[in-house]
């Protein structure tokens, strides 16, 4: 594919691609932030069902008090009820959903063994402020017959990010990759600013779902606007490291959450933090690979005019000159036709089916898909089995979204080293590794269980990080967009399964972890049946894309002209760089 050559010419990253590079990938931040933000919106403190009248006395167990907030934070609903005693001299009972009022009592005892009046709650309720000062389920009572509720925001949150993913990527590939950003980009910052004044539990479920598309549909495109920007030589370390900036968003979150202990401030201090990249992302250039698709080749002149004079260089390409050979000469009379303004050829619509061309193209987006299924699995169930580490529930969100960007790092290095194939499968057969070894572990061992359990994360986060890329490569610039945006549409269905594979925990405690282990193993063999990426240009056509990985014949190595040998000889000069 010729149109490498822009960056041959011009700089794979030079200052022109690092500007548009750091912007973008500072509105990444910005979807780490809005998907891990409902850790700590949607919490649920310690609580006990609210009576009637002061309270003078409280017991648990051997603990007296004289206020239920002293006594909240060791509460533990298996354990027992909180017994209190009112200045009316009432005793009551008191669990996280009923309450009982002792009749007749003698005495003022935690145990009780005469007749009780037992009641549900009726909404009134007492919470812990110690960790959080508000939330929405303190807002809006989302407990006992109204838990289901407060768990259902994060599936729908979910099912946001799954339609925007598939939804703003194939419109990506139709209207271009920069209008896309600028929309999802305004779209983020008025939708999370909105969510915190929600007046009421639906409204808020509608706004964070919306919130969720524009997320979903920004991160799906930022990966394919960076990838078309930067040269082969940097592709790997530029496209992984958008996920270090959304793991930076999750580090953001629990800082966040530490400083600040009310739901709809944290709210509105998380979507501004990336507002001022609205002040420039209008600026922002379409992709030279998307105008070269669109036969735009004017525009594909001016921009390479623009990326010279910004970079200190001086641009002798043309935008023919990015043609195929054998395409030069309609490429030039389709420059006259466009200057003369005369309409171009109608583009033929394609559709997710276009992934299933072939059976080798079929099999392909069945394995591509099973990646991100697999990689969104294994990081929520980690992600999710992490909250029974113990210890401050803010450090542990912050090391979830810290122990990331080292994996970012080793994975880059080993996909410019060994390949992206090489290193997609043993990172995922040390996910299912990993998986399987936690089963085995004694549970009285838990520093082995936590470190088992950080290195399942990481191990997924690198397979979990290379798919992106790997599938920008892996299709042509027509359906780019699209592959990308169904495979995050996979990871997405992954995220809306980990929960109710974490709640299959109550059948078997190792149950998730045997799960995941076992599809680990299993894809991670079918990886090494892709073909390998490295130092490979972009593709622009179907047919490009499906013939790589295939060894070309000796009849058509005879056949291969000059100019093809030295393209060859220059992938290959900037694969070892």
């Amino acid at each position: 594919m010729t149109v490498e050559r822009i960056f041959d010419e011009l700089g794979h990253f030079k200052r022109f691609q690092a500007c548009l590079y750091f912007a973008a990938v500072f509105q990444a931040t910005a979807c780490g932030i809005h998907y891990l933000a409902s850790v700590f919106l949607i919490q649920t403190p310690n609580f006990v069902c609210s009576v009637p009248g002061n309270i003078t006395d409280v017991l648990y167990g051997n603990i007296t008090a004289f206020r239920l907030e002293d006594i909240l934070p060791v509460f533990k609903s298996r354990s027992g009820p909180l017994v209190v005693r009112t200045a009316l001299g009432e005793q009551w009972e008191l669990s996280r959903c009923h309450c009982a009022l002792r009749i007749n009592p003698k005495d003022f005892t935690y145990e009780f063994s005469g007749n009780k009046t037992v009641e549900a709650c009726g909404g009134n309720f007492v919470f812990d402020h110690t960790e959080v000062y508000q939330s929405i389920v303190m807002d809006w009572d989302l407990v006992c017959d109204r838990e289901w509720l407060s768990k259902l925001c994060q599936p729908t949150f979910m099912l946001g990010v799954l339609i925007g993913a598939l939804l703003f990527g194939d419109i990506a590939d139709r209207v271009g990759r920069v209008k896309i950003l600028m929309f999802t980009s305004l779209c983020q910052f008025g939708l999370g600013v909105s969510v915190a004044f929600s007046g009421n539990y639906y409204l808020f479920l509608v706004l964070r779902f919306l919130l969720a598309m524009v997320s979903s549909g920004y991160l799906v495109v930022v990966f394919v606007y960076v990838t078309e920007f930067t040269g082969n030589k940097v592709r790997t370390w530029t496209s992984m490291h958008v996920h270090a900036a959304f793991a930076v968003g999750i580090m953001v979150v629990a800082l966040t959450g530490y400083l600040v202990r009310v739901w709809w401030i944290y709210q509105i201090i998380l979507s501004i933090c990336t507002s001022p990249f609205l002040l420039f992302c209008w600026k922002f250039p379409e992709t030279p690979f998307y105008l070269m698709a669109k036969g735009r080749y004017q525009e594909t002149q001016s921009l390479l005019d623009t990326i010279a004079r910004f970079n200190g260089l001086d641009c002798r390409l043309k935008a023919e000159e990015l043609l195929e050979p054998e395409k030069t000469e309609n490429g030039r009379a389709l420059l006259t036709q466009e200057a003369e303004g005369c309409p171009s050829q109608p583009e033929k619509k394609l559709s997710i089916l276009d992934l299933f061309g072939s059976w080798r193209m079929a099999g392909r987006t069945c394995t591509v898909w099973a990646i991100w299924f697999i990689g969104s699995l294994g990081y929520y169930v980690f992600s999710l089995g992490s909250v029974n580490l113990g210890g401050n529930q803010y450090v542990n969100l912050f090391l979830a979204g810290a122990v990331e960007i080292p994996s970012y790092l080793v994975g880059c290095f080993a996909m410019d080293r060994i390949g992206r194939k090489k290193t997609c499968a043993p990172a995922l057969l040390l996910a299912g590794v990993a998986c399987i070894t936690i089963i085995v572990v004694p549970a009285d061992i838990e520093a082995l269980a936590i470190a088992l359990s950080m290195i399942g994360k990481f191990a997924v986060a690198i397979a979990f990080g290379l798919i992106y890329l790997y599938t920008c490569e892996l299709y042509p610039t027509i359906i780019r967009s699209l592959a990308v945006g169904s495979g995050s549409m996979m990871c997405r269905v992954g995220s809306v399964v980990a929960p109710f594979c974490v709640y299959l925990a109550d059948i078997w405690i190792y149950l998730p972890q045997l799960i995941v282990g076992i599809l680990a193993f299993i894809i991670g063999v079918l990886t090494l049946l892709l073909p390998e990426t490295l130092g490979e240009p972009l593709t622009t056509t179907l047919e490009e894309a499906e013939a790589l990985g295939r060894k070309p014949s000796k009849k058509n190595t005879a056949l291969c002209n000059k100019d093809a040998e030295d393209g060859l000889e220059l992938n290959q000069r900037g694969a070892k760089a």
